[in-house]
């Protein structure tokens, strides 16, 4: 059918043996789309909107919902053209382009979560010189960091994807395109692809977790520090919000990891299961966390509604 096989398209799946079903399992999954966009766009609106949350713990948050969003937007049209329609298909430049967004964006939220950190580290060390150190300048150059080191890292694996010739099997294990995927199927010498990503992982996501380990080791010791009760409790709320998203993505990540490194027998729905709960918890979960612990961001929120009602 296909004269070249290299320029055969690339095929998704999505549940595998499960096909007579996907119109049922893309009613949660829409679900969660749904429930993503909205909750993120809420938190993107109410932060712009504000002027009492334009300050750096909320413009970072801001970044989180925007990367959250990105990833969703990225992932959603195939997964649900593949639920929905079984639209399998997928151009050689559509899924390396998918690929790119979808690694530059993990380590864009790994580095975002790192900010929020510093973040929260100056805001209890240093409380009086808070607004002097992050000022708005330094949080964009900050957020502007996170950005490049997430899309540039991610050009040496992707770019050599263009050109190695593609003369196995077209059909990747998901529905959506990653780099570990592909680069399986190449007729080439991968061996740049299967040790860049190795050290780029340790560089970014486990360097990432240790720094953020260890500041939270010297905001705990600062906080103890403090005399009064009360202060101690208050100082360590402002942290519980952003320490359950750290909990939420890093989890998510070590249990994909886990999964892809010993799970070899395990049943290939659970390897499909992981990877879309590495891509969909967080984002999902993310908005929940700062509505619930976030006392601003819950005021606001209670705010929109009842001027919606009252429209």
């Amino acid at each position: 059918m296909w004269p070249n096989i290299s320029a055969a398209p690339f095929l998704l799946t999505g549940f595998p043996g499960l096909e007579a079903a996907h119109h049922w399992i893309s009613i949660p999954f829409f679900a969660v789309y749904i429930s993503v966009l909205l909750g993120n766009g809420t938190l993107l609106y109410l932060i712009k909107d504000d002027h009492s949350l334009h300050e750096p713990m909320y413009y970072f948050l801001a970044m989180l919902a925007g990367t959250d969003l990105m990833v969703t937007l990225t992932t959603m049209p195939t997964v649900m053209g593949v639920l929905w329609m079984n639209h399998r298909q997928m151009s050689h430049g559509g899924c390396f382009l998918q690929a790119y967004f979808i690694h530059s964006l993990s380590i864009v939220e790994s580095g975002v979560l790192l900010a929020m950190a510093y973040d929260r580290f100056i805001a209890i060390r240093t409380p009086l010189r808070y607004n002097s150190i992050l000022t708005n300048s330094r949080v964009m150059k900050v957020g502007l960091g996170v950005l490049m080191r997430g899309f540039l890292s991610l050009v040496p694996p992707i770019v050599p994807l263009y050109w190695f010739p593609y003369c196995r099997s077209h059909v990747l294990s998901h529905a959506f395109c990653l780099h570990q995927d592909v680069m399986k199927l190449a007729c080439a010498d991968i061996t740049f692809n299967r040790v860049y990503p190795v050290i780029l992982v340790a560089l970014t996501f486990f360097l990432d977790a240790l720094i953020i380990l260890f500041s939270y080791i010297l905001i705990l010791k600062t906080v103890m520090g403090i005399a009064s009760g009360e202060e101690r409790a208050k100082a360590l709320n402002t942290c519980v919000s952003h320490i359950s998203c750290v909990l939420v993505f890093y989890i998510t990540v070590i249990g994909l990891t886990f999964i892809h490194r010993f799970g070899k027998h395990a049943p290939r729905v659970i390897h499909i299961t992981m990877s879309y709960v590495y891509f969909l918890f967080p984002p999902f979960m993310n908005p929940i966390i700062y509505s619930i612990k976030t006392k601003q961001i819950q005021r606001n929120i209670i705010c929109l509604f009842s001027m919606h009602r009252r429209a």
